[in-house]
């Protein structure tokens, strides 16, 4: 997959993470979105299209859109509600390069309690500490720009943001650091479920330990880049032509 150019690799990288997403089990049916703006192109960006699943997925199927709704490039039709969501999120005054939605269980299943938070409670979770975003209101689908501005102002500061009964959104520099990023917050929000399943009480860590650990992680972006190469070798050997141009 070398010598590329940056549109190719991001539809290659774009789609080994939809496809490893899959097999993590962070996927559902044919619904749910990634997208990363595309390199060189102001306004645009690329997105899995609408009605395919994500274990069938290969560069050719990526299909690029304009932050109006034109589908620029591309064989297949675009969901709506990707549009909606994707669009305001990479309008925003963060701009973020890349935007990933999904419904994965763990996560998703803190959206549905009252007054759910990841909480400071494990190793995975303090990664997270300081980078979440709660949104508080379930409107339905986004099938309007309104809806997609509401969620888009909910982010702030943060990379990630709980969607009331509905799912998560990992926004990140990279596909591959967004990948992980989507990955360690499942695996977060699976030991603090399981945690809970006990009925006995969290055992949340002080403010300073929370703070300090999550620069840690912060500075540890090799390992992100290295994991997402691990899954594009399983990619490789597990699932020949996945990554077929044409």
């Amino acid at each position: 997959m070398a010598g590329h150019d940056a549109l190719t690799q991001a539809r290659i990288d774009l789609t080994a993470a939809l496809r490893a997403a899959c097999r993590l089990g962070l996927s559902e049916g044919v619904c749910n979105h990634f997208s990363v703006a595309a390199p060189g192109l102001e306004d645009r960006f690329l997105l899995n299209p609408q009605g395919l699943h994500w274990s069938e997925l290969t560069p050719a199927d990526i299909v690029m859109v304009d932050v109006r709704g034109n589908r620029i490039e591309g064989r297949h039709p675009v969901e709506p509600t990707a549009f909606f969501i994707h669009a305001r999120l990479h309008k925003s005054r963060r701009r973020p390069q890349v935007v990933l939605h999904t419904h994965m269980p763990f996560a998703t299943a803190l959206t549905v309690l009252e007054g759910g938070r990841l909480e400071p409670a494990s190793q995975n979770a303090l990664r997270f500490y300081g980078r979440i975003g709660y949104d508080e209101a379930y409107n339905g689908l986004a099938l309007d720009d309104a809806e997609g501005e509401r969620i888009a102002a909910r982010l702030k500061g943060g990379d990630v943001l709980f969607l009331a009964n509905h799912g998560v959104i990992v926004c990140g520099e990279t596909i591959g650091w967004a990948f992980d990023d989507l990955y360690y917050l499942e695996r977060a929000c699976m030991v603090q479920v399981l945690a809970q399943g006990t009925g006995k009480a969290l055992k949340r860590l002080p403010h300073a330990v929370a703070s300090a650990t999550a620069k840690q992680h912060a500075a540890e972006r090799q390992q992100s880049d290295l994991f997402f190469a691990a899954m594009k070798r399983i990619l490789d050997r597990d699932e020949p032509g996945w990554s077929a141009l044409g």
